[in-house]
Formats: structure tokens, C-alpha cells, sequence
């Protein structure tokens, strides 16, 4: 006789109603939990956006318009996501409900009001950053102080114009030793006082960026760049090349003490003392100048002159 060999059936699992919104409510726990240690990484706090802190006037102008332009997006973002849930529960399909709804191919009032809308938006948006950007780069007023910053592959030259002395730097290697940062170039400027940089690079594209400033600014060879700020707040702050400029692009560091007018006085009489008199010439590069540019350039630091 053929014997018969029972086959046992295990029932799909199937997750009851309860069990699906605990998964997805544990899903939701997670992402918030990630979300909340990523921008514990951030520098700033809810009230500026979480940028740094400004240190300059050009920063509290950028933060101002960050977190303008935060609250303007987000009200958007609240009126259309309300519209949405509004919608999606409003026109729900109800249970023994099989008709149709009412189908309309246009609304004409609606389609000019999401055009009218985003263009309004656009242009107030395109007005505040046109406005901010104006007074960014103003360089009208005259400054306090003025610095002739020169980049070079991997390290920074810094012109005291007023002070005739200069700071030059070397590359210094991040190899993980403890000191590195002692090694960097150092950029001292006054408290409460208008600084103009003065930017020229000596070889390829770099940029000058210390994100304490909220600002920064290409430098490319043969052509002079320049900006102001005021300094607001004393401190140590970093500084670095923003521009992708070759091997060690990332180790194209130095540091920004801003000081009172003593110490400042005190740092420039010891550059002095150390024999770093005069300036670092600007036309020591590999590009020329363009034509009118070198009227940008502080006289002294033009053509140089180390004494």
C-alpha cells in the first residue's frame, strides 16, 4: 500500500491593524531620533538658524536673511501642506460612497493664483538677497584697516598696509600630531574696527573664507577681489581656502584672532621686530594683473618691498 505523508500548511503571516501603526510609529521614533543628533552637530541654535555665531556685521545681515527667508518658506510650507490634508480628508472616499466626484478639467482663478503666487515669492526673495548682496560688497566707506590677503598652493600671505609688515605662512601637514594648529598663519584685526580685504591670489583659484564672517570671496589669479567688514566680537575663529586648489586643499588652513587695538598695536611692533617689515609683492605671480586691477591693489603691497 502507498503510504501517505501529511504536508502541514504554515499560514502566512499577516500583521493585524495595531501592529502595522506600532511599525510605523517606531519608524517615526528613528528618523526623529537621527534627525535630532544631526543637528546637534550644528554650530548655531534655533534662534540664528543654526549658523555660527556672527562676529562681524556681515554676518548678522546673512543671518538675518537666513532665517527670514526660513520663516517665509516655512508659512508657505504650513498653508500648502494644510491645503493638502485638507483636501485628502475633506474628498475622502467614504465607505458605501461609489460615485464620482465632480470632475473639472480647470480652475481658472486657482491656475493664475500658483502663478501669481511663486512669481510674487521669486521677486521679494531675488529683492532681499539683490539688496544684501549691494551692501556686502560695498566697498565705498574708508576702512580702518587694510589687509592685502595673498593665496598661494598650500598656505596664505597677509599684508599689513597700515602697519608696513607682513605675515607669511607654510604649508602646514595635518598629519594628525597634536601642535598643527600653532604652526598656521595667524590673521590679527582690531575689535570694532572696518577692516578691508584686499584679495589676490599667486597661482591658481582660491577662496578666502572664514565661516565665522558669514562671507566669502573667490580669489583668481590676475584678478583683485575685495571686501569689508566690521569686527564685532574678539575671539579665535578659522579660516581656510573654500576652493578646491590642488593635492593638500584641505590643509590650506590659518587662523583669525580678533583682538583689542593693544594687543593688535603689540602683534604689529613684534612683526616688526622679527624683521617682517614692508610688503609680500602681489605681482610675484604667475598671472598678470588685468588691466585696471592694480589700482585695487594697496600701492605698497603692488610691487613689494621687504625691508
Amino acid at each position: 500500500m502507498r503510504s501517505e505523508r501529511k504536508v502541514h500548511v504554515v499560514p502566512e503571516h499577516v500583521d493585524t491593524p495595531g501592529v502595522t501603526r506600532r511599525r510605523r510609529w517606531i519608524r517615526y521614533a528613528g528618523i526623529a531620533t537621527i534627525s535630532a543628533v544631526a543637528l546637534t552637530g550644528c554650530q548655531g541654535k534655533l534662534s540664528n538658524g543654526f549658523l555660527p555665531d556672527a562676529v562681524s556685521d556681515s554676518g548678522v545681515r546673512v543671518t538675518h536673511l537666513w532665517v527670514g527667508s526660513w520663516i517665509a518658506v516655512l508659512a508657505v510650507g504650513v498653508i500648502t501642506w494644510g491645503l493638502m490634508i485638507y483636501a485628502a480628508v475633506r474628498f475622502r472616499k467614504r465607505k458605501g460612497d461609489d460615485t464620482l466626484p465632480v470632475q473639472l478639467r480647470y480652475n481658472i482663478p486657482v491656475e493664475i493664483l500658483y502663478t501669481v503666487i511663486p512669481i510674487f515669492m521669486v521677486a521679494v526673495f531675488f529683492y532681499y538677497t539683490a539688496r544684501d548682496e549691494a551692501i556686502l560688497t560695498d566697498t565705498s566707506k574708508k576702512p580702518d584697516v587694510t589687509i592685502s590677503v595673498v593665496a598661494k598652493q598650500w598656505t596664505w600671505d597677509f599684508n599689513y598696509v597700515d602697519s608696513n609688515v607682513y605675515e607669511t605662512g607654510v604649508h602646514t601637514p595635518l598629519d594628525g600630531k597634536p601642535g598643527a594648529r600653532e604652526h598656521m598663519p595667524v590673521l590679527y584685526l582690531p575689535i570694532n574696527k572696518r577692516v578691508e580685504f584686499v584679495l589676490n591670489s599667486r597661482d591658481v583659484i582660491h577662496s578666502f573664507w572664514v565661516p565665522a564672517f558669514m562671507t566669502k570671496l573667490d580669489m583668481l589669479p590676475g584678478k583683485t577681489n575685495k571686501f569689508q567688514i566690521v569686527t564685532e566680537q574678539e575671539g579665535e575663529f578659522q579660516g581656510k581656502c573654500a576652493e578646491l586648489c590642488g593635492a593638500y586643499h584641505s590643509q590650506m588652513l590659518f587662523m583669525v584672532k580678533i583682538v583689542p587695538q593693544e594687543e593688535y598695536d603689540k602683534q604689529m611692533a613684534h612683526l616688526a621686530a622679527i624683521g617682517q617689515k614692508g610688503q609680500l609683492a602681489v605681482t610675484d605671480s604667475r598671472e598678470k594683473l588685468v588691466i585696471g586691477d592694480e589700482k585695487l591693489v594697496p600701492a605698497p603691497a603692488l610691487t613689494g618691498g621687504v625691508q
